[in-house]
Order: structure tokens, then sequence, then C-alpha cells
């Protein structure tokens, strides 16, 4: 279904009703808040496959239940799912649950991963390598390796169907899907949306990591003096965003309003960011722009904050640039030093973090922080500890110099 066009001082506002949230620390939104509020580490040993030659051998890893419940799949369907495409439905579902929708043919669906489904092509290729002669199994396993057939399948549990976009811009994936959803109902093009990102561990890319020895052997600890590193996390988070006319006609609950999405391309360095931040600054000045707000309005960043040595020094540097005088009196924290990088999800999770802080009314503290760098300005949140927020900024940037932020409004 097609809306008309509006502009931008027109535009419709832009509201989540529904949110689910998978991640090391738990399945589901109570799960998950529990756990960042009082800063709790899920990292543990990996359990997922062999790591004995890897430098690195601890991940945060998300404990699927045995039986995901009413998912509305056969069960052969959902055997065909992979991890990443299980943690996908668990997410959608509780979003769907939450929102009260209804089923339907007009959902668009935007999603961001990196790795998709990977784990099958992992599995076709050791099949393919050890027994060449056997097909069994493998025609399957490339269907579902693609991404979009992962989404198929939770639009069938949830009975809707809708065009799909697919996002695969690094660590900001699923910023930017749940940004490029948000211009779509302001653009006038649906008047809801389903949004998010998901990513699951696999071997590949785990022991890619390892060998570009940005993983710390010790522990993710974001904007401390003596960071060594980052730490893999797995998990997906999804957003039912609607217009909040459509929100407000058939009496939904709101939990929280996006008010501005910005996106950015840093062309320094494939993997390295620009040194003082530039092409953060500008997504985070173009985020506040488009939602009229200035640093002074900000109650809480949750950062991009890896925990490697040039990102967390760039963010801090264009965070200190961004918010001017008024940077001293704004936390920050990353919530990767909890449920760890979850790449392609990242921007969802972390997202859905500044909600369940926004909606809850606390500050997520980074565990393992100990020697604040020097070259933030700002507070970075350390213990747990509530706090009166009212617009939370989240940034994600990733490899290749992609940059986005979402801006958040609590909802009263």
């Amino acid at each position: 279904m097609m809306f008309p066009r509006q502009r931008p001082e027109l535009a419709p506002r832009v509201v989540v009703t529904g949110l689910g949230m998978v991640s090391a620390l738990g399945i589901g939104w109570k799960a998950n808040a529990a756990g960042l509020r009082i800063g709790r580490s899920a990292f543990r040993p990996v359990s997922l496959f062999d790591v004995a030659r890897q430098r690195v051998k601890v991940a945060a890893e998300v404990d699927l239940p045995a039986n995901p419940g009413d998912t509305q799949l056969s069960s052969r369907a959902l055997g065909r799912l992979d991890r990443g495409g299980k943690m996908l439905l668990l997410a959608s579902r509780e979003a769907w649950n939450a929102s009260g929708w209804e089923p339907g043919d007009d959902l668009p669906v935007v999603l961001g991963t990196t790795a998709g489904g990977m784990t099958l092509g992992e599995e076709y290729y050791k099949q393919a390598v050890s027994r060449p002669e056997s097909r069994r199994g493998q025609p399957t396993r490339v269907l579902h390796y693609q991404a979009h057939t992962q989404v198929r399948a939770a639009l069938d549990s949830l009975r809707c169907g809708g065009p799909v976009r697919i996002i695969s811009n690094a660590c900001a994936s699923g910023a930017d899907a749940i940004g490029h959803a948000w211009e779509w109902i302001r653009q006038g093009k649906a008047a809801r949306v389903l949004a998010g990102g998901y990513e699951a561990h696999c071997q590949l890319v785990f022991a890619g990591f390892d060998s570009l020895q940005i993983m710390t052997p010790t522990t993710c600890r974001p904007f401390d003096t003596h960071r060594d590193g980052l730490l893999l996390g797995e998990g997906a988070a999804m957003m039912t965003l609607e217009s909040l006319d459509h929100a407000r006609r058939r009496g939904a609950v709101i939990i929280g309003e996006i008010l501005g999405y910005g996106s950015t391309m840093d062309r320094h360095h494939l993997t390295q960011p620009h040194p003082q931040g530039d092409a953060a600054l500008r997504s985070m000045n173009l985020a506040c722009q488009a939602a009229r707000v200035s640093p002074q309005d900000v109650s809480y960043i949750n950062a991009h904050g890896t925990g490697t040595l040039l990102n967390d020094a760039a963010e801090a540097l264009a965070i200190n640039r961004w918010a001017g005088a008024h940077v001293s009196t704004i936390p920050v924290s990353s919530s990767k030093a909890c449920i760890g990088h979850l790449l392609g999800a990242a921007g969802a999770a972390e997202a859905a973090v500044s909600l369940m802080a926004l909606r809850e009314q606390w500050l997520p503290p980074e565990p393992g922080l100990e020697t604040p760098d020097p070259t933030c300005l700002f507070p970075i949140v350390r213990e747990p500890q509530e706090a009166p927020l009212e617009i939370v900024l989240s940034n994600s940037f990733g490899f290749g110099g992609i940059n986005a932020t979402l801006v958040f409004r609590r909802w009263r």
C-alpha cells in the first residue's frame, strides 16, 4: 500500500509499538533489560565450534530454547532454520505480539545482517569437501543460506507478506535498517514496517576477526585506557514501527518515538575510522538535525564502543566535538561490554537497549571498565543507576567507514 509523499515538516511521526530482543543475556525484553540494567557480562568459552587454534576463545553465546513455542511453522520448516533464523523468528514474534498488529500482506520488512545464514554455508562446504559425492541436504542449505529465506520464514510465522529489504552495511546494518524503515513511514510509503537485525556466530567470521587481531584475549572494556579489542556476540532485535496516527487509531501502547536518523560514509580506510571521527560526527549531526534536537537535549548516548583502540578514540573525539560545552553532562556507555559485538545486529540491539532505558528510566553500565580514557570528556556509566531520560542517541559505526545514528524520545 502506497501513501502520498509528505514534506519533512508535515511528515508523519514514527513510533515503536513492539520490541523483541534475543542476546546472550536471554530471550526477550525482560531477560535482557534485567541483565543490561545491572551490567551483567554474558561472555563465556565458545562451545559452538572448535576454537583450539584461535587466539581468543570466548564470546557471548545465546542459549536457544529447545521449544520455541507456537511459531505457526511446521516442524520441518522450523528444523531447516539455522541459529540466526531462529533468533530472528523469536525476536520478530515478541515484537509482533507486543504490538498487537494483525496479519496482512501490507507489511514491509527491513533487516540488517552481515553473515546471514553463514552457518549453513559452512555445513555445505564441510560436506562438499569431506563427501563430494553426496548431495544430501545440499540444495536445502543453499536455499536457506540466503537471508531473504530466513526473513520469509519469520513472515510465514506472522502470517504476513510484503516487500523485504536486506541491508548489509557492516556494523551499522541494524541501525540502517531501522533508519530506512523510519524514512519509509516518514515519506508516506508505508503505515507500518517491521525492522531490525540478526546475527549468529559462525566459525568463519570468528576466525576472521581473530586473524585481524582486533579481538581481546582479556575482557571487552570500551573506552578504557587499557582496552585491547572487542568480543563477538550474537542475537536479534526487532521493532514494529508505525506512524503515530496509525498507532493512535488502533489504541496501541507506544514504547517510544524515533525522532531522527543520520547516515554517513567515511572513505578514510577499510577498517580504520577517521582519527578525528569526522564521518561519525556528521552522522550524529544529521540525526540531530532531523530530530530537531541539540546536545543539551540529549540525556544519554549508547555508543558504538567496540573496545578497540582506534574505534573508541575516534568515537570519543566525535562525541566531544558534537557535544561541545555540554559534553560533561551527557552519560555514555557501550552495551558491547555486556553482550558483545553483534555485527549486523549490533545497531538494532543497541537501539533496543536505548528504548529499554528510556522506557524504564535507567542507564546501562559497563562492566570491566577500570581506567577511563582521558580522551573521553564525557562521563562513562560504570554503576547501575536510575536516571530521568528523555532523549537518547544510539551510535553504530562500521567497517568501511559506514556510520549511522538514531535518535529516540521517551513516550509519556
